[in-house]
């Protein structure tokens, strides 16, 4: 989708369809409270309709309700909703004339945004008869204004949208496409793309030379080779350690999963793929921070090579781990990936995970489960989320979780058998091989599929893109 920002008039846009908000207690402008449908229009947050005054020729009405309540995330919903009318009418150049609240820049790029995440289909797999119409989808959005602020922020919008739609892509696509070897073949594409960007991949016997021992046990029920991916984008000042599970599909292992909606599991690689994608538009922004990603990617399958639940594992940091279930393999992984990245010295280490179904049901999939070690760093993740609707509700550490990770016989246990507060049992267990550095969890288990919000709908959502991209020039700005 192309973007421009422009002083034009409604009637001067040019475009097939001008989108125009309407706050309770205000009426339609001239000349549109005289177009034909201009009695249709209501104030209604989400509500539509249709005008045509001629000149432009259609202009679509949207909701807003109240002005006091209009905020970046009312206006990513409302443009998504003006995309679904957008696609029925099949215009595809849109003009949105900019709601005069709020502050202009964040609500021209959260219109950006509304309209590039409504706009993605996975459809990549359907069969088309030869006499099938292109399904029209949305080719360019003008914003009307004439404030400098949105001339900068809804390129830059855009391009953290596009980024979340990638990893959608990569969520969607089925695990016998995206193995461990197709995401390390896209960090490949993201590292040639851009110069500030360079990446490793480190196959088995590299992996087990580190002594990464949850990753190693966890991918050995696979056949698929599973891969360490570090990409690194260089800028100035300390380094963000990001950190994203990607467990291609999950059975569950030997503690095999019910075979209702395991078929989702493909989606447990949603962390891996919101880093990966998240460096890409950091490189394509150029963001002046430097950035160390790091992802752990397996399928966890059960067979004759399987972890087996009471197997014992020693994790990149040294620590021993009973294994009580192998469903409980994403932590395994991570906990060699977070070890090794504290090694490198970041001053801060965001990590996001599929980690615990206990989080959609504490949570739903509104919020995703934020645990930290550090209050000030917790709070900037959270307002990252803030900002870009991608929200995250913070969880307590507390010693007595941390008592129900300890093993009898190793260090550490994966899973405890009292199944208490189980997000935050995850979380502690990670904690462990963190050192001193800031740390966040992010658990997007209830808000990286099917969350059903009018700009993402069912499916994937690529929860995380633009957090860690706000996040990112957060850091960059100062």
């Amino acid at each position: 989708m192309r973007i421009d920002v422009a002083d034009t008039p409604a009637s001067e846009s040019g475009a097939e369809l001008v989108c125009i908000g309407l706050f309770e207690g205000d009426e339609l402008a001239a000349p549109f409270a005289d177009a034909a449908g201009a009695g249709d229009a209501r104030p209604a947050f989400k509500r539509t309709a249709l005008l045509r005054p001629g000149q432009p020729e259609r202009v679509l009405v949207v909701g807003l309700g109240s002005r006091d309540e209009f905020d970046a995330e009312r206006a990513r919903v409302a443009a998504a909703v003006a995309c679904r009318q957008a696609a029925g009418l099949e215009a595809q150049t849109i003009a949105w004339l900019l709601p005069d609240a709020g502050d202009a820049g964040a609500v021209a790029g959260a219109l950006v945004e509304g309209m590039e995440l409504a706009s993605y289909r996975f459809d990549r797999f359907k069969g088309r008869r030869p006499d099938d119409e292109p399904r029209p989808s949305v080719e360019s959005l003008t914003i009307l204004t004439a404030d400098p602020g949105a001339a900068e922020s809804a390129p830059q919008a855009l391009v953290a949208a596009e980024a979340a739609n990638r990893a959608r892509e990569l969520q969607n696509l089925p695990a016998n496409v995206v193995t461990p070897s197709y995401l390390a073949e896209r960090a490949h594409e993201i590292a040639a793309a851009h110069e500030r960007v360079s990446v490793d991949v480190l196959g088995r016997a590299e992996i087990e030379a580190l002594g990464m021992g949850g990753l190693v046990a966890v991918a050995r029920g696979s056949d698929e080779e599973p891969r360490l991916i570090v990409l690194r984008h260089e800028g100035p000042g300390e380094t963000l350690g990001l950190v994203g599970k990607a467990v291609t599909f999950d059975s569950g292992g030997i503690s095999i999963k019910p075979s209702s909606r395991m078929h989702e599991m493909k989606m447990d690689m949603s962390g891996g793929a919101a880093v990966i994608e998240s460096v890409a538009a950091i490189a394509e922004l150029e963001l002046g921070v430097d950035v160390l990603a790091v992802v752990p990617s397996t399928e966890n399958m059960p067979s004759g090579h399987a972890l087996k639940p009471g197997d014992i594992v020693t994790q990149h940091n040294g620590k021993t781990v009973e294994i009580i279930n192998t469903d409980a393999e994403g932590r395994l992984i991570l906990a060699d990936a977070l070890s090794w990245t504290a090694e490198q010295g970041p001053g801060h280490i965001v990590d996001l995970a599929t980690l615990t179904g206990a989080v959609l049901t504490a949570l739903g999939s509104t919020y995703a489960g934020l645990i930290s070690n550090d209050d000030a760093w917790a709070e900037q993740v959270r307002q990252a989320g803030e900002e870009t609707g991608e929200l995250a509700w913070r969880l307590p550490l507390h010693p007595e979780y941390k008592d129900l990770t300890r093993g009898s016989i190793t260090d550490l246990v994966n899973a405890s058998e009292k199944r208490k507060a189980s997000t935050i049992y995850a979380a502690s267990f990670l904690e462990e091989f963190v050192g001193e550095v800031p740390w966040a969890h992010l658990d997007i288990a209830g808000t990286a599929w099917d969350v059903g919000r009018e700009y993402v709908g069912k499916g994937a959502t690529g929860y995380g893109v633009r957090l860690l991209v706000a996040l990112a020039r957060d850091l960059a700005s100062g």
